[in-house]
């Protein structure tokens, strides 16, 4: 089976561990014709006509959620918000109970986010809805990994042997999990940075543990991927201060000289705690990426949903303005 063949056959995608190498590299060509559609003045193609996207999220969410809506209705989907609050959710109705009301309403595609590691993949053994995991417990979150990689291929087209920094809180993200992921696939030298409370025993073997930034500086990265430190998650305290982790683990004003002598890109998923990941100047820095993210977070949606295909159903061929 060839690699198009294999996507267009893959119904759901969990994890980044799910997918190959060649699998990655074609959803990320797919996104860079998605995104050239940004500057036209009509931005929507027919690819997904008449199918029905689902944003269920029993997590708060704003720009995941908008993200993924934004890149179902620029491909032609019709939309649907899943309110958790004022369902029969906070009722007592169970997850399989929930799922098969949605399935008999013939979604086609469920965008799942939820507290609990695995939910996203239960859903999946139970619908025949092509199910997108939107971020589940400290697990995975594969679509923010791959929006990631495509902001990274846009500045270094060819990415293996390059270096990224992985800093802040990796216990809590589950962000940290599929970037470390995505990138070691592509080639690209990982590590990370931050408290040793934060840092878990069971991160993988490829990743190299800085203890100081003194060790970011000689393993020179050329992206710095920074965290939010996830409060809501942590269940103890972690480091003495939101003041003490700035001065030992943040972008300080004295650091962001150095990074942006040397160049450095910044990255950062958001939200941005200002005067903790880092200070003001690195917002308007010409190398922050973070908007840059944003934007390629739905070109990404968008190629990733064009690839999956909803259990007995078809879809439309990729329009012939943007083929590759």
């Amino acid at each position: 089976m060839s690699t198009q063949e294999l996507l267009q056959t893959r119904k759901d995608l969990l994890t980044i561990g799910d997918l190959s190498r060649e699998e990655i590299l074609q959803i990320l060509d797919t996104a860079k014709p998605f995104k050239d559609l940004f500057t036209r003045s009509v931005k929507k193609v027919p690819t997904l006509r008449g199918k029905t996207v689902l944003n269920l999220f029993y997590e708060p969410s704003t720009r995941t959620r908008t993200s993924f809506e934004i890149a179902a209705k620029r491909l032609s989907a019709d939309v649907t918000n899943f309110a958790v609050s004022t369902s029969s959710v906070v009722k007592g109705e169970s997850i399989l109970d929930t799922i098969d009301t949605l399935q008999a309403m013939q979604v086609d595609y469920m965008i799942v986010r939820h507290s609990v590691s695995g939910v996203p993949e239960y859903i999946a053994r139970h619908t025949h809805a092509a199910v997108v995991n939107a971020g589940d417990g400290h697990h995975a979150h594969p679509t923010q990994a791959m929006l990631d990689a495509f902001t990274f291929r846009e500045v270094y087209s060819e990415m293996t042997g390059k270096r990224i920094v992985v800093a802040g809180d990796i216990l809590h993200s589950r962000v940290a999990r599929s970037v470390f992921e995505v990138m070691h696939i592509l080639g690209v030298e990982v590590a990370t940075f931050g408290p040793a409370t934060l840092v878990p025993e069971t991160i993988p073997s490829y990743v190299k543990i800085l203890r100081s930034f003194d060790e970011v500086l000689e393993f020179d990265p050329h992206v710095l991927y920074l965290l939010r430190l996830q409060l809501e998650r942590q269940k103890a305290n972690f480091f003495p201060s939101m003041r003490e982790y700035h001065k030992l683990y943040g972008v300080t004003t004295e650091r962001f000289k150095i990074l942006r002598e040397r160049g450095t890109w910044i990255m950062h998923p958001g939200p941005v705690n200002r005067g903790v990941e880092l200070v003001d100047d690195v917002m308007t820095y010409s190398r922050t990426l973070i908007n840059q993210q944003v934007e390629n977070g739905i070109a990404t949606r968008m190629a990733i949903l064009y690839h999956l295909t909803p259990e007995e159903q078809k879809r439309l061929p990729l329009p012939e303005e943007i083929r590759a």
